[in-house]
């Protein structure tokens, strides 16, 4: 079992004027359009230094387990844009427990949300706008009163007004 913290990443900022290393970055990290969201664990080799590259067009922080089951529940998809759901889970991952197991499970780095690709679920998740607006610049980091960056533990709060 891996120690560390598991980060969703979630885009903030368009396509336009991102340079080239950034727009490769953002694409690796499965960033290809505004609101999209991506789940990583710590121990994924060179994923701090990839958020420290994206942080001006991203933000990012450490999720909690309610936030994530309900994100897996209304934002996760399989192959055919069909929602991710407890039976499909017990079938096809074999977790007794469904989603709620499969978030326990990535939380504590057992097993890697983008590694699911190949068993047919998205490694994406397609969010709303927040409701209620930003409460700061999209042009500006978290720290100095924007959006952008690292935020902590904040992303539970932003992820439940875009889910």
């Amino acid at each position: 079992m891996a120690e560390g913290k598991l980060y969703l990443v979630i885009r903030l900022r368009g396509m336009s004027g991102v340079h080239p290393d950034v727009e490769k970055t953002l694409y690796l990290l499965r960033l290809r359009q505004k609101f999209a969201a991506a789940l990583y664990h710590s121990s994924v080799p060179g994923i701090w230094g990839m958020l420290k590259k994206v942080e001006n067009w991203a933000t990012f922080g450490e999720i909690e387990e309610e936030p994530l089951i309900k994100l897996l529940y209304t934002r996760g998809r399989i192959v055919g844009d069909k929602p991710l759901t407890d039976e499909w889970v017990m079938r096809n991952l074999g977790l007794i427990g469904g989603v709620p197991e499969l978030a326990r499970k990535l939380l504590a780095g057992e097993i890697h949300y983008n590694k699911l690709e190949e068993k047919g679920v998205k490694p994406f998740f397609r969010l709303h706008p927040p409701k209620g607006g930003f409460k700061g610049s999209i042009k500006r980091h978290y720290g100095d009163g924007g959006e952008l960056g690292y935020r902590g533990t904040a992303i539970n709060e932003l992820v439940l007004r875009m889910i």
